[in-house]
């Protein structure tokens, strides 16, 4: 196949003010064989209009509404309507380098086994022109069954839209959608448990933006707990055996890692310095009289 057609799926969910500079990066692809499907999450805000405001620019934007699910359920809806042959995943507010797909599909001709590519990636505020290091460095060592079930989180993690995926690879595989932090977790694993071939481009093809209301900047304890559980469906009995002595050991290990770090800081000079600088007001009641005097201070600074 000369020109294999490549699907991009972008979940929107109340992220309008920068899915123009997303769907931008789509357009700018110096590859052109693709659709682009924009589901719409039952979105409260302007989505829909700036979705059709390309769909009416170029008809390779393909629009769709669903009923609110989560960013899973919308991912799982753009693979079930995908129609190419290779899947680009993209969060409605990041972005992708305008080689991505051309690069990509580079790799998959010079590895004929290979049916995934993953790219490296960078960050970015307000302007993908302006990027900044990743918060951890990719590599090709990384991209194995027992890294990706063993160390997430804990020295990396891979953005989904970093990867290139070979539509095959989801026949049977879907983001779980009683997760709303982790599923690409679980579908990383997934994808390399049941066997895939990968090729790493040590490039920033994937742009990835720090944005303060992204649900990643949200607590993900709770989601990573039902990951761990969810886990237990897809691995066999003595691999979530090995799995979970493995999660203990490491929190295990970071408690103690931290318990190390406070001994540390009590032993050193400036603690133990403020603790005697502490002992000596307390002795001359000096702490007695601030508590009584900075409350009625900062009352009266704020009238």
């Amino acid at each position: 196949m000369s020109r294999p057609k490549v699907s991009i799926i972008v979940p929107c969910y109340n992220q309008a003010q920068y899915l123009d500079a997303t769907l931008k990066s789509i357009l700018d692809q110096t590859y052109q064989n693709w659709e682009c499907l924009i589901v719409n999450d039952e979105s409260p805000d302007k989505t829909e209009e700036v979705a059709k405001k390309w769909v009416a620019k170029d008809s390779r934007f393909i629009y769709w509404y669903k009923e609110n699910g989560g960013v899973s359920s919308a991912r799982n809806f753009g693979i079930e309507k995908a129609k190419g042959d290779y899947l680009q995943f993209l969060d409605s507010d990041d972005y992708l380098d305008q080689q991505k797909l051309e690069l990509s599909l580079e790799q998959i001709k010079k590895n004929s086994d290979a049916n995934l590519v993953i790219s490296n990636f960078r960050m970015f505020a307000t302007n993908p022109e302006k990027t900044t290091k990743p918060y951890c460095l990719l590599n090709a060592q990384l991209f194995n069954f027992e890294s990706l079930l063993y160390h997430w989180n804990e020295s990396f993690s891979i953005p989904i839209h970093s990867g290139f995926f070979h539509s095959t690879l989801f026949e049977t595989i879907r983001f779980p959608e009683n997760l709303t932090a982790q599923e690409d977790w679980i579908v990383w694993v997934r994808i390399f448990q049941t066997g895939c071939t990968a090729v790493f481009v040590d490039k920033p093809l994937a742009l990835y933006r720090t944005n303060p209301t992204s649900r990643m900047n949200k607590s993900i304890y709770e989601d990573q707990i039902k990951a761990c559980e969810l886990f237990k469906s897809y691995l066999a009995e003595n691999e979530f055996h090995k799995f979970a002595i493995h999660l203990i050991s490491r929190y295990y290990l970071s408690n103690e890692h931290y318990k190390s770090r406070l001994v540390v800081i009590k032993n050193s000079n400036s603690y133990q310095t403020g603790l005697l600088i502490k002992k000596i007001l307390r002795s001359i009641g000096f702490l007695k009289i601030a508590k009584r005097i900075f409350p009625v201070f900062l009352k009266f600074k704020a009238k």
